[in-house]
């Protein structure tokens, strides 16, 4: 397993006891995370990934993925918000250790203090990134992009956010471009959409755009739609993002089993006469939260020290990739269920941490890709079948 020195300086032991006392106030309020924001921002924790010439701590996806980890256990919002920033910086800083196209204007902009958020989200798209419900049409310089993107997190913040839409200027050769949009660009709107069941301080609203435009020098990629025109760029993409998401759900896991675990060893029954730690059925549903945590960790390592060494696994990193992040996130959700049905009543209440825990570790399986598109690309892969072959299914 990956370690690095969790005492850095980037998130300090001072800093998590000030997020885990915020973090319920947050939730309560349905506000972003703006004085975690302004830490974070300050200690050098969004420049973690940023290779050392640039400013950066040059951290691989392991040792991110294990600095999120600690965040999202003592604030499980703040942390699943930061990844759509800190993933953007790593899949740019690998494809320059790869040599691979479509990072450097992500390193530049980072590296000049640019907020980078994540505009993948469309109604009915259940291939994020791959292909996409919005039109790019090509005008003189750059694209006019018209799309409802949603669960954009880092709302109150980003500079640019990252979107993806199809031109299909040429009928038979249709392209998905990978842009930028700034701040400042016209002609797109934000919604407050946000009011939901957990993850609540992330901010995730809507943005609307109304053919604004995106000048080609802001562009990262411009490739196929579908699997066909998957390269580098998107397969670090997945790596980063899904990775991080299981490493945000697995860490606010850990927590709810030390409520647990804490809670029932004060907790007493008047047929007992010690602790509700000594009754069988708590000691067996603790076994099992513990076991589906060691086996979610050992998994979620190996998937991300083989992906920061560099190991070669060819066309098996996608699969490889969308398992590690379905099979982590199944068991941090099993873990927070488990956790509420031991605690029992008492975890329905807003001062008790784990009701927001539930919340929160209910949303880890909406994050691409979904259950559903994980066991068809899985499946396909595993069989040989293109993913991209028509029609989808019989």
């Amino acid at each position: 397993m990956t370690t690095i020195d969790l005492t850095t300086d980037l998130l300090t032991d001072d800093m998590l006891q000030r997020f885990d006392e915020r973090a319920p106030v947050y939730d309560r309020e349905n506000r972003f995370f703006q004085e975690d924001w302004d830490e974070l921002r300050a200690s050098g924790y969004l420049a973690g990934p940023l290779p050392t010439d640039m400013g950066g701590s040059g951290l691989s996806l392991s040792e991110v993925n294990q600095l999120q980890r600690r965040l999202a256990y003592h604030a499980p919002a703040t942390a699943l918000a930061v990844n759509m920033h800190v993933y953007w910086v790593g899949v740019a800083a690998d494809l320059r250790r790869m040599g691979a196209p479509g990072g450097d204007w992500i390193l530049d902009a980072a590296a000049r203090g640019e907020i980078l958020a994540a505009g993948h989200g469309e109604r009915g798209n259940e291939f994020p990134v791959l292909l996409s419900s919005a039109t790019a049409d090509p005008v003189d310089g750059g694209w006019e992009i018209t799309a409802h993107k949603m669960f954009g997190s880092l709302t109150p913040v980003w500079t640019y956010l990252g979107v993806h839409a199809l031109d299909t200027s040429d009928p038979d050769a249709p392209k998905v471009i990978h842009g930028f949009l700034s701040r400042d660009a016209a002609r797109y709107h934000i919604d407050d959409t946000w009011d939901v069941l957990g993850m609540r301080a992330t901010a995730s609203q809507d943005t609307i755009l109304e053919r604004a435009f995106i000048p080609e020098s802001d562009v990262a990629m411009v490739c196929p739609p579908g699997f066909a025109g998957a390269g580098p760029y998107h397969v670090a993409l997945f790596a980063w993002a899904l990775l991080g998401f299981a490493g945000v759900y697995l860490g606010l896991a850990k927590r709810a089993f030390d409520e647990v675990t804490a809670q029932v060893s004060k907790r007493t029954s008047m047929t007992m006469t010690r602790s509700m730690a000594y009754h069988p059925e708590v000691q067996h549903n603790v076994a099992e939260m513990r076991i589906a945590l060691e086996a979610a960790e050992a998994f979620l390592d190996r998937t991300c020290d083989d992906w920061s060494a560099g190991v070669d696994h060819g066309a098996l990193w996608p699969l490889k990739i969308v398992s590690t992040k379905h099979d982590v996130v199944k068991r941090a959700w099993a873990v927070v269920d488990t956790a509420f049905d031991v605690v029992g009543g008492a975890g329905i209440f807003k001062g008790n941490r784990l009701e927001q825990l539930v919340r929160d570790g209910h949303l880890g399986r909406i994050h691409p890709t979904n259950p559903m598109l994980t066991h068809e690309l899985v499946g396909k892969m595993s069989l040989g079948v293109d993913p991209d072959e028509q029609p989808r299914w019989g």
